[in-house]
């Protein structure tokens, strides 16, 4: 993606949560189609010392840097000097991953004080939402800034979360059932929002199944360029269903994730969804069958009652 916009004449950036390689410098963001990076490479950072497995992990641009500061104000702060010196004869690509709230749960005094009154018998509540205010103030301030340069009609915003809340970790994801680390809803169905003034309607709501491997040709499609890629992509442009608001039928979606002692799979195929939970020692296999639309909580598995459903999927 950062290549495809990048050779469409973009300046391109990152700051925040790389994580997808750094023991090889062609693995780094200006390896692959960065004009600036900043942030850290691995995850799970101490959100102060910026430190994980007792070595320094934040950089910029590849060069590590000694920087005071919490780590979710340290990542907007430097967005919005991104977009404040941007070079102002090419369009923008910023992409802003920030690693809050994930683990470790670290947040300012002040916030931690703000939610002292948070009634919740599991302690890593509190901290939870003293992360995620603090994730909230800093998008804020990236979007205030977009406004004041005037970007505000020619800007297309997305955000979104990689996977649902940690419930173990203070996270919840009511009414959807389970979280981080399954193939549930509450794993894999989270929020996402668009922003684009004359582009997207405010206030509509969008029921368009989408996943991550779609975000990449969808924002090429929102402004008109070609991806580059050379092998075929997972996903596919769902501009069009985005810009006018129709629901378009999907292929089927295929996720999978490693969580300790099991495997989870799951397909969304049409209306229905199996779900594969795999014990990995014993390969004791347990399969549920849901209408996530219709039953978004995942409350009524209907294996028993449709096996042939369970066998084609």
């Amino acid at each position: 993606m950062p290549q495809t916009f990048q050779a469409a004449g973009y300046e391109t950036a990152i700051t925040g949560k790389w994580h997808l390689g750094h023991s090889r410098v062609q693995y780094l963001p200006r390896s692959r189609g960065f004009d600036h990076s900043y942030g850290h490479m691995n995850g799970a950072i101490d959100y102060y010392t910026h430190e994980r497995d007792g070595g320094l992990d934040w950089n910029r641009d590849g060069k590590s840097l000694r920087e005071e500061g919490y780590s979710t104000d340290l990542i907007g702060a430097e967005a919005v000097r991104l977009i404040k010196t941007r070079d102002r004869a090419r369009p923008l690509f910023l992409y802003v991953p920030f690693n809050a709230p994930h683990a470790p749960l670290e947040a300012p005094k002040a916030l931690l004080d703000k939610y002292s009154g948070l009634r919740d018998k599991d302690p890593k509540r509190r901290p939870y939402a003293a992360m995620v205010d603090s994730l909230d103030t800093a998008i804020g301030k990236v979007l205030s800034t977009i406004d004041e340069e005037g970007m505000r009609d020619n800007t297309l915003v997305l955000f979104f979360s990689d996977n649902g809340g940690p419930t173990e970790w203070g996270a919840r994801n009511a009414p959807l059932r389970g979280g981080k680390g399954t193939t549930f809803e509450g794993g894999t169905r989270v929020p996402a929002v668009v922003r684009w003034p004359g582009h997207v309607k405010a206030g509509e709501r969008s029921n368009q199944r989408m996943s991550a491997f779609d975000v990449f040709p969808t924002l090429a499609g929102a402004v008109g360029i070609t991806p580059r890629n050379k092998l075929p992509l997972d996903g596919k442009n769902m501009w069009p269903a985005i810009s006018s608001g129709r629901v378009e039928p999907r292929e089927d979606l295929l996720l999978a994730v490693d969580a300790g002692p099991k495997t989870y799979y799951c397909v969304h195929h049409g209306d229905w969804k199996l779900v594969r939970e795999e014990l990995r020692a014993s390969h004791g296999i347990k399969d549920y069958l849901f209408r996530p639309a219709e039953d978004p909580s995942e409350a009524h598995d209907l294996a028993a009652e449709h096996p042939d459903v369970v066998a084609a999927l």
